[in-house]
């Protein structure tokens, strides 16, 4: 099995606010991209998984990334460009 690459879109509220994310990553499956995004906004923005809502998890092909390290990773990107 090969690794994908999915854009995954949605929204976390925090102390009374609404914050709006997008992000890219590399996974095997959408399960693996759903519990990774509730890790990392977990462990970095200190939010419960209850107050996290993916609106929407997409494959894309490699070349849509716009995110410049993952695209260094997948071989699109130089190091000295």
């Amino acid at each position: 099995m090969s690794s994908k690459v999915w854009r995954v879109k949605g929204e976390y509220r925090k102390l009374k606010r609404k914050f709006i994310f997008s992000k890219e990553m590399i996974a095997l499956k959408e399960a693996h991209v759903r519990e990774r995004i509730y890790s990392e906004l977990g462990s970095r923005h200190r939010v419960k998984r209850k107050d996290i809502t993916i609106s929407e998890i997409v494959e894309i092909k490699p070349e849509e990334s716009t995110d410049i390290e993952l695209r260094r990773i997948l071989g699109l990107e130089s190091e000295l460009a």
